[in-house]
């Protein structure tokens, strides 16, 4: 029995956070749910976006299944994610990008995975207004950070039979951040000679996999162009809705739906809960329960490629329910 934090999250987020725990629950693996929501609602209702028995939770049971949050743009609370991230220094986030049959796109068979490190360059969104009118951000790389990083990357490419690792930067611009993080990925990669090592600066590498995205399988980058090439990448394979995601750090691990809380949608039952399932079974990877996970990835394969149950997204008129019951049937 594995106890998991659940936090449903703001707009669609509890009906795909539901759809996610039906299925999981079919699947057979043995999970005990606690059922705590963070995000805008909350911080509406209660004045809170966090409260503790959230953390509380997150501290007993060291695994979380999140659907998305709210974070304002410009003014209001700081992004939940990113407070996670650091406060539990989840600092892999671990981005599969595999390519659906029966979601038709320019290209066919991406398979490649993105590791971004998690918790510090100048997404960590620390700035100030150094004057009215002028304000400044930091942005901080360590050879500690950038390590652990290159050796999760080379490591997940080692135990999966991967061929290459491709770092991306910019290190031809920013010398001393970029190419600290550049020097460290590539002493790291010396310990690992069966694997292919090559790096590529950071728009470059935009052109290059909207061309050629089959060249790539392992990426390994900073934390903000992470965030832009994830995106970037889920494009190639339908779209974030397809698109699962985890943070894991040494002992904790918060797996996720990255797409938005589309409250234009919410509580019309129409949602694509695809990404938020296949994060579930990523979850069940990280827990031991490899046969439920596979059971998991396999129905909704099977479920997108049948054609007959999608959702509005997928050029369906499938509701959330719908689509849910038929990855069920399909296990």
């Amino acid at each position: 029995m594995h106890r998991v934090t659940l936090i449903p999250g703001d707009g669609i987020g509890p009906e795909i956070a539901a759809a996610a725990r039906r299925v999981i629950d079919s699947a057979g693996a043995e999970i005990l749910w606690d059922i705590f929501n963070a995000g805008e609602a909350l911080l509406k209702e209660t004045g809170n976006p966090v409260p503790d028995e959230v953390f509380n939770s997150l501290e007993q049971n060291r695994v979380a299944l999140k659907g998305p949050i709210t974070t304002p743009v410009g003014k209001g609370f700081r992004s939940i994610n990113v407070m996670l991230r650091n406060k539990y220094d989840l600092y892999v986030n671990l981005r599969p990008i595999i390519s659906i049959p029966g979601i038709k796109m320019p290209f066919n068979g991406i398979d490649l995975v993105i590791f971004r490190e998690n918790t510090e360059d100048i997404y960590c969104g620390i700035e100030y207004m150094k004057e009215p009118g002028k304000a400044e951000a930091v942005k901080t790389i360590t050879q500690y950070a950038s390590e652990r990083i290159a050796i999760s990357a080379f490591e997940y490419a080692a135990h999966h039979k991967r061929r290459k690792v491709t770092a991306v930067h910019k290190a031809n611009i920013l010398k001393m951040t970029d190419g600290l993080f550049l020097e460290t990925a590539r002493r790291v990669s010396k310990a690992y000679p069966m694997i292919e090592f090559e790096d590529i600066i950071i728009d470059n590498m935009c052109m290059q996999l909207v061309t050629k995205p089959e060249h790539y399988d392992v990426i390994l980058t900073m934390n903000l162009y992470g965030d832009i090439l994830s995106d970037l990448c889920a494009g190639l394979v339908g779209g974030l809705g397809f698109a699962p995601a985890a943070n894991i750090g040494r002992d904790m691990a918060v797996f996720e739906a990255v797409h938005g809380s589309a409250p234009d949608i919410a509580g019309k039952g129409i949602a694509n809960p695809t990404a938020i399932i296949l994060s579930g079974a990523m979850m069940l990877d990280y827990l031991g329960e490899k046969q439920g996970a596979e059971r998991i990835r396999k129905a909704v394969l099977k479920t997108i490629e049948g054609q007959s149950i999608l959702t509005a997204d997928m050029g369906g008129i499938a509701t959330t329910e719908e689509f849910t019951e038929a990855v069920i049937n399909n296990l």
